[in-house]
């Protein structure tokens, strides 16, 4: 999977090279790549924004540096790919782990995170000639620029593209998996500070320990996610 990132601060992607995500690109996995939207920038300063049209507080992105930064990225996809441009935003879609699994099927994706007061609405529209476009939220907040959220959103994305996670299953068994957050988990020792595994997982019954797993999941999304167990019933 080839990944593209635009900012005007393309170093805040550097976690991205750490752990899992950092070994899948070495491996050849994911091919991420950085881009400084203010290198597309016609002025000797460099500027990507302007006060708002109608007035009123804070700067909004300009266009023209959006439209050259994405053209570039255009001109040396592979072809007869059409990439996805994703656009975080408040106002767009819930990122969920469905939407995580249908993005990880995809060839390739550019990342728009803008600042200020937000990206020109026109780039958005200008793009949908050239583009997959979905604008995706992370919550119902508001950070000071998309990067936060582009890195949360290739994390959630790049871990599903097959091989970057070595053993496969523990996709299937972790929270969202199935609509259920996942079941409590231990280790050694078996008593710690007076507080014990539970027996079922020492007693190497695999089906009791599967049956208690399926229990503790739904008891704890009854729990602690409702609006989760009554989407699911």
């Amino acid at each position: 999977m080839r990944i593209d990132l635009i900012s005007i601060f393309p170093e805040f992607f550097d976690a991205l090279d750490l752990s899992l995500i950092g070994r899948a690109q070495e491996d050849g996995l994911l091919d991420v790549r950085r881009h400084q939207l203010r290198d597309y920038a016609a002025d000797r300063h460099r500027t990507v924004d302007s006060p708002p049209a109608g007035g009123g507080a804070g700067m909004v992105m300009k266009p023209e540096p959006w439209a050259l930064a994405l053209e570039s990225v255009l001109s040396s996809r592979a072809a007869g790919t059409r990439p996805t441009l994703i656009i975080p935003t408040p106002s767009g879609e819930v990122l969920s782990q469905s939407l995580a699994h249908e993005f990880a099927a995809h060839e390739h994706l550019v990342f728009a995170p803008g600042r200020f007061e937000g990206i020109d609405e026109r780039v958005a529209a200008w793009a949908e000639d050239h583009f997959e476009v979905r604008r995706v939220s992370i919550g119902d907040y508001v950070l000071n620029g998309g990067e936060a959220a582009v890195v949360v959103m290739v994390e959630a994305i790049a871990r599903l593209v097959p091989g970057v996670i070595g053993n496969a299953e523990s996709l299937t068994e972790e929270s969202h998996a199935d609509g259920l957050l996942e079941y409590p988990v231990y280790t050694k020792p078996a008593d710690w500070r007076g507080l014990h595994v539970p027996e079922v997982l020492l007693s190497g019954d695999h089906a009791r320990v599967s049956d208690w797993r399926r229990q503790k999941s739904e008891e704890r999304t009854q729990r602690l996610r409702p609006d989760l167990w009554a989407r699911r019933a």
